[in-house]
């Protein structure tokens, strides 16, 4: 039997080669001769065609233009004419009430219509041009925002926000299993890649660790706060049902409301959350009419037992040192009523980017004790985001020099989201998150103010590796804005500037907000919340800690270039408690502090002498 399978393995050898050569011969002969010679396999065909597209698609091939370049308006009416010839001879053989006749004589008159409107309007080159096929890019450009989302994005491609990140939001307030499969894809050498160093010791963190009391020093009803907390955004920003699932969702959580600039609202009330109420430059809720500061209003809201904490909005990161205004058309009586505007017949609703209650630090200090005193002794803190560190610096040198410092500060990153932003402002001012937070933290601590300020970090907390990052920079607790509208429903449409909102979060149009279930997404912003908090408290544990306080930049690690990674550490050099206050000597590692705190007196003074 072997020699037999043998003789049939030789046997077959010769032939085969026979085969490889004759081919072989043949091509080099058809190739010499000029022929371009067919691939061998029909895979190196395939590759060869998807080859030739990519090029078309890189525009290296123009192939498509052509077709594009050739519809003339002369093209179109002769397509036309065939089109109602057409028509016409169907109506005579069929009769005009048949079905297909109809459709022919019916696309023909659009299509007529259509193609005379774009020849006769001047706002539209590409339609005047491109008769009716000119319409096709603006329908293309319409739905692209959505086409790029659905089925060109990756799932760690989109912006702001991943398809990943939406994904974690959604199935934690779903309640749905969010757990992954087969291990992470993301590349853990790829340069700009970060992760956190665990033990081998573990801990188990409980939720009661986790709160953070804001006002112990200086407040009479101090406040427990949670790690998470829904971030501020405005009433008319956002929808009614928004604002009182978010405050039903988070009364039910045991975590606060921030109100925005827009004031408190009946629906932020109606929710039972904790509030914490944003004043900005607008004094909506405590304002006169010129626009000025109204102490006497702003006792009376602050007043209010669900009002927890108030903060003085100096900038946000979307946009910091940009005002705003609300026209008075889309004035609504019940924004009327959240932002203190009296009865119509309205006007403009104008925030200038600076406040005009006080203009230098000293005078912040001053107001923040004014805050306090009528608020009945709740915690008042300032929110901004950090643009010139001297500046950061005369900020902390004014609470020194009068004695009265806030009861907490929130950082608000440049990557910080809003309705609507310049794109410059959105794009190129302002410090990211993680900067602003070491800055801000490192005065404080310099200061020796950092046990009695607390500090929040705001922007872009969607998961629990988010949110204790930023608690390893410096931050106390987090606000989320984004993340809860996730937990809302919200799907990245990219509409909130529009008042078209598809998921009825970002609008005032009441056919779009009946569709968002209160009751229901509430609790979806009650499971987001748990959740993400439970997660971050497990890292926590795993690092070997015992409570958020104690996460530091040396547990976050970040990957340099292919071969290096440094811990989060590098982004400032350390400073000692105490040591801006102390005038002596400054390690050369500490000197960059040194040189903001002494420009920051100079500011100071400077701006003193002028107001």
């Amino acid at each position: 039997m072997m020699m037999m399978m043998v003789m049939r393995a030789k046997s077959r050898r010769p032939v085969s080669r026979s085969i490889i050569r004759s081919f072989r011969s043949s091509a080099i002969a058809r190739y010499n001769e000029g022929e371009t010679p067919k691939p061998l396999f029909k895979d190196t065909e395939g590759l060869s065609k998807s080859h030739t597209l990519n090029k078309v698609f890189r525009g290296e091939v123009n192939y498509f233009p052509d077709f594009i370049h050739s519809w003339t308006p002369e093209r179109f009416k002769a397509v036309g004419a065939g089109l109602a010839a057409g028509s016409g001879g169907l109506v005579t053989l069929l009769g005009m009430t048949n079905w297909i006749s109809l459709s022919s004589v019916s696309f023909t008159a659009i299509y007529w219509y259509l193609g005379l409107s774009d020849l006769r309007q001047d706002r539209h080159t590409v339609r005047k041009n491109f008769p009716v096929l000119g319409r096709v890019r603006y329908i293309f450009e319409v739905l692209r925002p959505e086409i790029y989302q659905y089925f060109v994005e990756s799932d760690q491609g989109g912006r702001p926000f991943n398809r990943e990140q939406r994904s974690q939001a959604y199935q934690r307030a779903k309640n749905i299993d969010a757990t992954m499969p087969f291990g992470t894809r993301k590349d853990v050498y790829e340069e700009g890649y970060e992760w956190i160093n665990h033990s081998l010791w573990p801990k188990h963190v409980t939720l009661d660790q986790s709160r953070t009391l804001v006002g112990e020093k200086n407040c009479s009803k101090p406040y427990s706060a949670a790690l998470l907390n829904v971030s501020a955004m405005s009433y008319g920003a956002l929808s009614d049902s928004a604002i009182l699932a978010l405050s039903k969702g988070a009364s039910m959580g045991g975590f606060y409301h921030n109100t925005g600039e827009g004031g408190i609202s009946k629906f932020h009330l109606e929710g039972g959350a904790d509030i914490v109420w944003n004043i900005g430059t607008g004094y909506f809720g405590c304002r006169k009419k010129s626009g000025e500061f109204d102490v006497g209003m702003f006792r009376d809201n602050a007043s209010r037992e669900q009002v927890k904490m108030i903060e003085i909005k100096l900038s946000q990161g979307a946009k910091p040192g940009h005002g705003g205004l609300l026209p008075k058309q889309k004035i609504s009586p019940t924004i009327a009523e959240a932002r203190g505007l009296g009865e119509p017949p309205y006007e403009d609703c104008n925030s200038p980017p600076s406040h005009s209650a006080f203009t230098t630090p000293t005078q912040l200090a001053e107001f923040i004790a004014t805050l306090r005193e009528e608020s009945g002794g709740k915690p008042v803190g300032i929110k901004l985001c950090v643009g010139r560190p001297e500046e950061m610096a005369s900020l902390v040198r004014g609470f020194v020099e009068v004695g009265v410092e806030p009861d907490f500060i929130t950082v608000d990153g440049a990557e910080g989201g809003t309705g609507a932003a310049p794109p410059e402002f959105s794009n190129r001012l302002g410090s990211p998150l993680l900067e602003g937070l070491s800055i801000v933290n490192g005065l404080l601590i310099g200061a020796n103010l950092r046990d009695s300020v607390r500090v929040i970090g705001s922007g872009r907390v969607v998961n629990g590796f988010d949110l204790v990052k930023i608690l390893a920079i410096g931050a106390d607790f987090c606000n989320s804005a984004r993340a809860m509208m996730f937990a809302l429903g919200c799907i990245q449409a990219l509409q909130c500037n529009t008042n078209k909102c598809p998921t009825g979060i970002a609008t005032t149009d009441p056919k779009l907000m009946r569709g968002l279930n209160v009751g229901d997404k509430s609790y979806r912003v009650f499971q987001y919340q748990a959740k993400t908090v439970h997660a971050a408290l497990e890292i926590i544990g795993a690092c070997g800690l015992e409570k958020p306080s104690q996460m530091c930049p040396e547990h976050v690690m970040r990957r340099v270039s292919g071969t290096y990674s440094e811990n989060l550490s590098f982004l400032l050099p350390k400073i000692q408690s105490g040591e801006l206050l102390s005038g002596g000597s400054t390690s050369s590692s500490e000197k960059i502090w040194k040189q903001w705190w002494d420009d920051g007196g100079e500011l100071m003074n400077r701006m003193d002498r002028m107001k």
